[in-house]
């Protein structure tokens, strides 16, 4: 069994858990009763799946979508502060096992931005989590500047993680099923990432670190027609998009365990930027007996496992 750090582990903690519950009126009460128990627990039940798994690490964050979609700035950012907080107190009584990353109320940059640079400073989180847009607004707006130059200054891991669109896509609109894990919010994310790349956000912030779930939903698969057919639709920035990709996107295997998308994700960015995650408690069936048995030289199984998780992270 490998050593393993996951980083799409969630939680759940006072300040947040009223914005999480909403998100799961579709799902079946006892289904819900089991993930809050899951979600609450940083305990026996948490570790033993951990030991199970081999994990040596997760990287904790809140179960979207947290105060985002919060409509009072202030309210917002003091539960922002109180989540953190509460997380950094969980973390402290087991710090040889768990890490954090911050939740952040986007409702105003720059406050964002500062509680960033606590959670690293002196929380000592790995990042931050950001679960899409914040009521309507896409990371790549121009009043967000000020928190990606904070977040390149401080080296900081952004993991996007899917969110509901602003408004159901028409396409889906009569399949209920497409409309989130299997495939809208794959459509959602991936967007969401593009619009970081087309919007010059890694070229105005070259040392910007973003992380992608479901081994980057989708992206890696598109590299050459992304470069291809960009050009002809007004391309103006210096490097193709692959390039932005291959610079500063980093991939989990969460919710994806599958040998040729893995590989493909691979052979796109590099055997470096492909980490294991698990999405506790939401999708981790199967995650550790995947990375322990999927086909591949060992020396890149630790890498994919534990070391590029630990060399982005600082861990």
């Amino acid at each position: 069994m490998v050593k393993k750090i996951a980083l799409e582990e969630h939680f759940l903690d006072p300040a947040t858990v009223d914005y999480w519950r909403p998100t799961m009126v579709d799902v079946a009460p006892q289904k819900t009763a089991e993930l809050y128990a899951a979600l609450i627990d940083f305990g026996d039940r948490r570790l033993q799946m951990m030991d199970k798994a081999g994990i040596a690490r997760m990287v904790l964050a809140i179960a979207g979508p947290g105060v985002q979609v919060e409509r009072d700035v202030a309210t917002a950012v003091r539960k922002a502060r109180a989540s953190n907080d509460f997380l950094a107190k969980e973390v402290q009584k087991r710090p040889d096992r768990y890490s954090g990353f911050a939740h952040l109320a986007l409702q105003d940059p720059k406050t964002a931005a500062d509680e960033l640079e606590r959670c690293m400073r002196e929380l000592k989180f790995c990042g931050a989590m950001i679960d899409g847009h914040t009521n309507g607004k896409y990371l790549d707006d121009r009043s967000y500047d000020p928190f990606w130059e904070r977040a390149a200054a401080l080296d900081a891991a952004i993991y996007l993680h899917p969110a509901d669109p602003v408004a159901p896509l028409p396409v889906l609109a009569d399949y209920p099923v497409l409309m989130r894990p299997m495939w809208g919010w794959g459509v959602e994310t991936g967007s969401h990432a593009l619009r970081l790349i087309c919007g010059g956000v890694f070229h105005r912030y070259p040392k910007t670190r973003l992380v992608l779930g479901h081994l980057g939903e989708t992206l890696p698969f598109l590299l050459w027609r992304f470069d291809g057919r960009s050009k002809p639709y007004g391309w103006n920035l210096p490097k193709p998009p692959s390039q932005y990709l291959k610079e500063n996107v980093w991939v989990t295997l969460s919710g994806m365990y599958d040998a040729p998308p893995m590989q493909c994700s691979l052979d796109a960015l590099g055997r470096d930027r492909v980490m294991f995650s698990a999405d506790y408690p939401f999708d981790s069936a199967g995650a550790g007996e995947f990375m322990d048995s999927v086909p591949m030289d060992e020396k890149l199984r630790a890498d994919v496992a534990y070391n590029n998780a630990a060399k982005l992270l600082g861990l």
